[in-house]
């Protein structure tokens, strides 16, 4: 295989990895967050 095509899908499937584990994180996180301010503050959990 050519070098570069092996180092251009290298940092395209790193790319893809990086962004599905900051959404996996991510979006637990801010439902965490909304749930402690609905319970803490009274806001809803749409503020």
């Amino acid at each position: 295989m050519n070098i570069g095509l092996m180092l251009f899908s290298i940092v395209g499937g790193l790319a893809g990895l990086l962004s599905i584990v900051y959404l996996v994180i991510s979006l637990p996180a801010v439902i965490i967050w909304k749930i402690y301010r609905c319970i803490r503050f009274g806001y809803t959990l749409y503020q």
